[in-house]
């Protein structure tokens, strides 16, 4: 053990000198600083002190030391550190440096075998709550694949929605409305944290953007590569797949996290899923409705009369309560020639109930008129809701659309 120690000690100012040559820590700023504090204090020295850090780094009195500045800069510098050997080609006998979780330190250590279970990042232990959620993502992606293979009890003819996309060329895309989240790790306690959707940030390059310029909020956030789907888009999409598939369409599924603007110049779309999920299709959902998006994405404005659409699931699906929820339709062609159909609501309430509408034999009158001969078009309706099961639904309107 003493060699092995030894031997990590002697390759440590090397391997200094390499990160910093590396411009892993940045060329100058507070985390270079930062780093260049703890390389000189050397791989046996114990741990600083938050205090110590904030004196010596920051330059603030010990009295007025921020605990809280230190905590964000080590856990940023930790992970610019974890980032730059991830990116390596790991050597039999590479040594890397680390600050282990829990200590403000730099330590060398050399990998002492390779484990055939992917190792978790260092300092960023997922609690077994983390790990339910991804499970349940995959137990709604797997309902989903069964949903598409599905063609029980449908209806032999599509009806008026449907009948632009099946009689085109194009292949269909069938996009789930899908979200990232990230977590929050405290690097001095890694089994508390918890997961967060934040609606600033879609993916691991936003998450990356964010940690640049708002430091203080967003330092501490580790990308764990998880999306989640709502669980209503199971049930919507066990409705709307068979349709296609009966009618001879084929279909493939992707996440709109997935979408990219060139896929709307060679397939058709289907969006399924709630309006806070359209991603790159909101902005062209919304230039030619009626509607605008309120305050929240649980909110429908109607643009002429300035009626307000507002779901209250979110406050009341706990309790034994009616509460409402909205439910959106539309089609229209996209300016790459994609004929667009986007089956969404405010809630998963309202998405449960408004798949089934949508895959009848039949469209409601008013939906099956301003949907004939191709023409673009949008409804809503008012679904009543209790703890999350939809009871009722009432067409509040459908017109056409730009």
């Amino acid at each position: 053990m003493t060699d092995a120690v030894s031997d990590c000690n002697a390759g440590y100012k090397e391997e200094v000198e390499r990160l910093r040559a590396a411009g892993v820590a940045g060329r100058n700023g507070r985390l270079r600083d930062l780093f260049d504090y703890l390389a000189e204090r050397g791989p046996d020295a114990e741990s600083a002190s938050q205090a110590d850090i904030a004196v010596a780094v920051f330059g603030e009195a010990q009295n007025d030391a921020d605990d809280a500045t230190v905590r964000v800069y080590v856990h940023r510098l930790r992970k610019k550190i974890d980032d730059y050997y991830s990116r390596q080609e790991p050597g039999a006998d590479a040594l890397r440096l680390e600050i282990p979780s829990g200590i403000y330190g730099l330590r060398p250590v050399r990998p002492v075998g390779v484990s055939e279970m992917p190792a978790l990042p260092r300092g960023s232990a997922v609690p077994r709550r983390f790990l339910l959620v991804a499970v349940m993502a995959l137990v709604v992606l797997c309902a989903g694949a069964f949903a598409l293979g599905r063609s029980l009890d449908q209806p032999e003819t599509a009806n008026a929605l449907w009948q632009p996309v099946i009689k085109a060329e194009r292949p269909v895309l069938l996009v789930l409305g899908d979200y990232y989240l990230f977590g929050e790790i405290d690097p001095l306690d890694p089994e508390e944290g918890r997961l967060i959707r934040d609606f600033r940030v879609n993916s691991q390059e936003d998450l990356l953007r964010l940690q640049e310029a708002e430091p203080e909020r967003y330092a501490v956030a580790e990308d764990f590569g998880l999306n989640y789907l709502p669980f209503s888009s199971s049930y919507a999409l066990s409705a709307i797949a068979p349709v296609l598939e009966s009618n001879g369409k084929t279909a493939s599924v992707i996440a709109a996290s997935d979408l990219r603007p060139d896929m709307l110049n060679r397939f058709d779309i289907v969006y399924v899923g709630l309006l806070s999920g359209l991603g790159p299709l909101e902005q062209q959902v919304f230039a030619g409705s009626g509607f605008r998006l309120g305050e929240t994405y649980d909110e429908l404005i109607d643009s002429s009369t300035k009626q307000v659409y507002a779901s209250d699931e979110a406050r009341r699906i706990a309790a034994p309560v009616f509460y409402r929820d909205f439910a959106y339709l539309a089609r229209f062609t996209a300016p790459g020639g994609a004929k667009v159909i986007i089956v969404a609501a405010e809630r998963e309430t309202g998405l449960r109930a408004l798949g089934p509408i949508v895959a009848r034999a039949k469209l409601p009158e008013k939906v099956a008129e301003v949907a004939a001969d191709g023409a673009p078009f949008e409804a809503l309706w008012q679904v009543t809701g209790q703890q999350g099961a939809d009871l009722s639904d009432r067409l509040i309107l459908a017109r056409t659309r730009r």
